[in-house]
């Protein structure tokens, strides 16, 4: 959108000017809000906008003669700037021209010398008065103070300019009056009219009454702008017909040209060749110049020639960038056409010179859009990720149409913000543990992590376990986890008699909003370990009573006494058991298998064989260190089950080893070995 506002010069501060909201159909309480701003290429600040009311107001009274000099209309730009959603407006001020400025003649005196006898009709150019203002406001005519010897008639140039020019009415006596004082007038149109005066100072001479005269009035010229010093511009030309000194013409510069331009260019004083002589750092593309052409004369007469040199412009400037806003970081979740930056791109030369272009690179996700005049904005064209690329160098290059033309480049440095858009992510589904039973409270089981492409809140993992039951325990009451890590630890001891295997699940939760989560099941398997004693089953004892077995009286070898039954409730080699005899009262009589426990005769029942034996059967498992129970069995040869079992309670001791028999045999091994050996002894001595 665009608004016009015109305001008079010298306006005074506080001034209102307008209500910028209204105007552009914006509500003043958000203006605030919005950030706006006002921007223009000017040095000064000189309007305010009122951030309540939107009122727009003088900040700084207005110099219409030092802003635009010597142009026809006055304009200010500003562009007014709001953000959430950005917004662009352009404000041009037309500054008025009132008439604060008289008018102003280049020298506070003007000699001219007249020669005495000049006839009625000559005619002398006096100066032209600037006067700042435009319009009716500037200069509008001149006067003349009285002289019954000259009046002021005004010519126009071959360019359509006016001057004033001094008519001689009445010939001049240089004996009766040398000096004539006059006073030249000059009024503007302004309510109410401003004036200037100049002294106008007339001395008669008594010599050289022609002036050169020029063969053009106006002369035209084309420079570069970048012309090098000592280019000629133009060769101008006058010719007096007087003879000698007073003929001889010597060029320069008028007074009235301005003392930058004098020193941009130099006129030589013989030749009337005008050339550069500085740099040409202006930027109107016409100028005026006025030459004079002065003879040698005693009372040299001089006149003036207009001279309007058109510069051309050449493609010297380039492109400025400017970025007036830019929005960094953006989120990766930013729609296309999301404009990220503003930006005002300018180019000083004008015509095909100003004209601009300008691209970014092709395998961005972003474009650039023309906006207002001057002004493009950059938006996205495309989806963001930041997990693939976080930060983006947007390098603008802006190409003027000049030949050759002139590249500009401005990099922008625009980063993505994350959005909580990826969820935790495990390594597996599943994960199998292992843990031995009877474990300490709060042992260490497993670590799980998931990774989150997220950052900062967005991709901080926390840990927790889902809510499930395990043997009809609920799982917090046997497991704990770490928030933090994902650490797993036992909140009691396992029991592999009890719980072989379950399983449960572990969420990972990211702290982003909304939360995103993801699961692992992890199956565990508990460990055996030899802590179970095997349990004998058969043959029972009672209260630590002896288990009796009746066998017949003479039973034949290899005849089943018992079998030994046991059983273990742990697992694998913690419950494979062998079976030992560790006593018998015959020790020639029974034998046990280590593998079934069966427990047979080893050889047939004799008549002479006690009749009540006693046997201790160790079982023992293979775990490590291993376990062991022990059952006594008594043993009783008869052919009937009696009424009364005999009693097998000894304490469960062996009977002593040293009874009458064992004592005999012993002493009579020892005789024999006594004996033998002293007849070795006798038949070695009987040998040496």
């Amino acid at each position: 959108g665009q608004v016009v506002y015109s305001i008079a010069e010298e306006t005074e501060r506080g001034a209102p000017v307008g209500n910028i909201a209204k105007d552009l159909g914006i509500e003043a309480a958000t203006l605030a809000a919005r950030k706006f701003r006002m921007l223009t290429g000017s040095s000064k600040q000189y309007f305010t906008i009122n951030a309540s009311t939107g009122a727009l107001s003088v900040n700084e009274p207005i110099d219409r003669e030092q802003l635009c000099e010597l142009k026809p209309a006055c304009l200010l730009n500003y562009e007014l700037v709001l953000e959430n959603p950005l917004e662009l407006y352009r404000m041009e001020f037309k500054v008025l021209d009132v008439n604060d400025n008289s008018p102003v003649f280049p020298l506070s005196e003007y000699h001219i010398k007249m020669p005495e006898f000049l006839s009625p009709g000559a005619r002398f150019t006096l100066p032209n008065a600037q006067d700042l203002d435009e319009g009716t406001n500037s200069v509008q005519n001149y006067t003349l103070s009285s002289d019954e010897h000259f009046h002021l008639e005004m010519q126009t140039r071959g360019d359509g300019s006016k001057y004033p020019e001094l008519v001689l009415n009445k010939a001049l006596d240089r004996e009766l009056q040398a000096t004539h004082r006059l006073v030249l007038t000059a009024k503007d149109g302004g309510d109410p009219p401003k004036s200037g005066n100049v002294s106008v100072i007339v001395t008669v001479l008594d010599t050289n009454d022609n002036a050169p005269e020029f063969e053009q009035s106006v002369y035209r010229a084309t420079v570069l702008e970048n012309s090098p010093s000592g280019t000629l511009v133009v060769q101008v030309h006058a010719t007096d017909l007087d003879e000698g000194p007073n003929g001889e013409i010597r060029y320069s510069f008028s007074n009235t040209t301005t003392a930058d331009l004098q020193r941009m260019f130099s006129v030589h004083p013989h030749t009337g060749e005008v050339t550069v002589n500085g740099v040409i750092a202006v930027q109107r593309p016409l100028l005026e110049l006025l030459v004079e052409a002065r003879d040698n004369g005693a009372f040299g007469m001089s006149s003036t020639a207009k001279l309007l040199v058109e510069i051309t412009d050449v493609n010297n400037h380039g492109p400025e960038i400017t970025v007036t806003s830019l929005s960094s970081p953006i989120p990766e979740d930013a729609v296309p056409g999301t404009v990220i930056a503003l930006l005002s791109i300018l180019d000083k030369d004008p015509g095909e010179n100003g004209k601009i272009a300008c691209q970014i690179p092709d395998n961005l996700p972003f474009q650039l859009k023309p906006s207002l005049e001057n002004y493009y904005s950059l938006v996205t064209s495309g989806l963001l990720d930041r997990e693939l690329i976080s930060e983006y160098n947007i390098t603008i290059t802006a190409t003027d149409l000049g030949s050759p033309p002139i590249s500009t480049q401005k990099t922008l440095w625009v980063q993505i913000s994350d959005v909580n858009d990826n969820p935790p992510v495990f390594s597996a589904d599943n994960l199998d543990v292992f843990v031995e039973e009877n474990n300490p409270l709060g042992a260490f089981l497993y670590q799980v992590s998931a990774s989150d492409l997220d950052t900062g809140e967005n991709g901080r993992v926390s840990y927790t376990l889902r809510n499930s039951t395990v043997a009809g325990s609920p799982l917090a009451s046997l497991l704990s986890v770490s928030l933090a890590n994902g650490s797993i630890y036992a909140k009691r001891a396992f029991d592999f008699e009890q719980l072989k295997s379950f399983y449960f699940q572990v969420e990972a939760k990211d702290n982003g909003l909304p939360a995103l989560s993801a699961a692992i099941t992890l199956n565990v398997y508990i460990s055996d370990q030899n802590d179970n004693a095997p349990a004998i089953l058969y043959p029972a004892s009672h209260n630590g009573s002896v288990a009796v077995e009746v066998v017949p009286r003479l039973a034949d070898e290899d005849y089943l006494v018992t079998k030994v039954v046991a059983d273990d409730e742990d697992n694998a080699q913690n419950a494979w058991l062998s079976y030992h005899l560790t006593y018998s009262s015959d020790s020639t009589l029974f034998r046990l298998s280590p593998h079934t426990g069966e427990l047979r005769t080893t050889r047939s029942m004799r008549s002479t064989d006690f009749l009540k034996h006693k046997v201790v059967v160790v079982v023992q498992d293979h775990g490590d260190p291993p376990l062991s129970s022990t059952v006594t069995v008594g043993i009783l040869l008869a052919d009937t089950l009696p009424q009364v079992l005999p009693d097998f309670d000894d304490n469960g001791q062996p009977p002593p080893l040293l009874n009458a028999t064992n004592i005999y045999l012993i002493a009579s091994l020892a005789c024999v070995s006594f004996v033998f050996a002293a007849f070795l002894l006798f038949f070695g001595v009987v040998r040496l």
